[in-house]
């Protein structure tokens, strides 16, 4: 019999912790120079449809990147200006005087980013040889990323918050990509100021799974290939549609529970986050689906079994890998009608020779893949022959 209590919902921030973000919610500054508008007039382009962090204008022998999302509750946006290499030195100079946050000359030949979910792009793009430094090679799941790390190709850069500066200076790439979690980050603050630009990423703080997915452009821009960013993310959009589409035509959606305890806490994903969303689009009805927010929310085990021990479904129970763990771990689990009818579904089993997790490197950039997955667990009919690219069924 279900308590008539009301139970107490307390919203934390991501920054939290790292177990946060293996419940579905991923990895992903400020710039030190001071960012103001460009004195000539900036020409919109509509080409970003999906994501909310950033755009793009196309101002003729130059190109402006303007990223508003790059961290929550960002102050002011970053104003990146892309000039084509090939322009005469005079044009050059003159573009320079426009007042932003870094001037780039591209296409860019040495690149520095520091978030996994960075790599897919520039491999899809076929730019991975510009990779010359990386903080934390052990993260990094893909094999073609891997190789290049053995051949001695990218220099390892410690870690992100407090990458090698001196290292990364001295590699001179002629472009650092980051990502900021609170603001300011003192590491990349000292990189621009030795005259490499710094540019920061926002992929991870869109919602839309879509949205993450179209950051490819931004990289496009960087290596002057946009139209190429365009028709990847065009198809990705186009599977992602379609097989959202084919989801929504069930006649009855099973409920879904998410997370996992840490410590004396259940943290899963809000209503408004994008695994949510993804759930949503596959066909499922998340049970914390009217939740308000973004991030993950903190619940008792007792609440959580109040409310979903009959749950259909259990999509990614944080890391865990097997029945027995999360039962050794805390036998209540074990009375969830989603453990014990063996429907319980992870991403902790797809790793790189390193440890590092291929969800959280690949996930963010192909929404499509991850939709098919949970679509061929939800609604076994629709997907039969397909084979899941992140999650399996939990182990014994």
């Amino acid at each position: 019999m279900k308590s008539k209590t009301k139970t107490k919902i307390k919203t934390i921030p991501l920054k939290n912790t790292l177990f946060i973000i293996s419940l579905f919610i991923l990895f992903s500054c400020k710039q030190q120079t001071r960012v103001e508008t460009s004195k000539t007039a900036l020409v919109s382009s509509p080409t970003i449809t999906q994501a909310q962090g950033f755009s793009i204008a196309d101002n003729g022998d130059y190109k402006t990147i303007r990223v508003t999302g790059a961290f929550p509750e960002q102050e002011r946006p970053y104003t990146y200006i892309v000039m084509d290499s090939s322009l005469s030195r005079k044009r050059k100079q003159e573009i320079k005087k426009f007042s932003a946050s870094a001037h780039i000359e591209v296409p860019v030949s040495s690149i520095v980013v520091t978030s996994t979910t960075h790599i897919p792009s520039l491999e899809m793009l076929g730019v991975i040889n510009a990779l010359v430094g990386f903080p934390n090679h052990d993260y990094i799941s893909s094999q073609k990323t891997r190789d290049r790390i053995k051949a001695g190709a990218i220099k390892e850069l410690g870690q992100n918050e407090s990458i090698n500066t001196e290292v990364t200076i001295d590699l001179n790439p002629d472009v650092v990509v980051s990502f900021g979690v609170e603001g300011e980050n003192k590491a990349m603050e000292s990189i621009a100021r030795s005259g490499i630009p710094v540019l920061y990423n926002g992929d991870w703080v869109e919602q839309n799974p879509l949205g993450k997915a179209e950051w490819i452009k931004f990289f496009g821009v960087l290596f002057g290939k946009e139209i190429v960013a365009d028709s990847i993310f065009a198809e990705i959009e186009r599977d992602y549609i379609e097989t959202k589409k084919l989801a929504q035509g069930v006649q009855k959606k099973p409920t879904v529970m998410s997370g996992a305890m840490f410590k004396d806490v259940w943290y899963l994903p809000h209503g408004n986050s994008w695994p949510a969303k993804m759930i949503a689009d596959a066909g499922g009805n998340y049970l914390w689906k009217d939740t308000e927010g973004t991030g993950s929310i903190s619940l008792s085990i007792e609440s959580v079994l109040e409310k979903a021990q009959t749950a259909d479904f259990w999509v990614a129970p944080a890391q865990y890998a097997s029945y027995s763990k999360l039962e050794k771990d805390n036998p209540v689990y074990a009375k969830f009608e989603a453990f014990q009818n063996r429907k319980a579904y992870t991403f902790a089993t797809k790793k790189g020779e390193t440890g590092g997790l291929l969800y959280y490197e690949l996930a963010p950039n192909r929404p499509d893949l991850v939709l098919k997955d949970l679509v061929h667990f939800l609604h076994p009919n629709l997907l039969p022959d397909y084979e899941p690219q992140f999650f399996t069924p939990l182990g014994e």
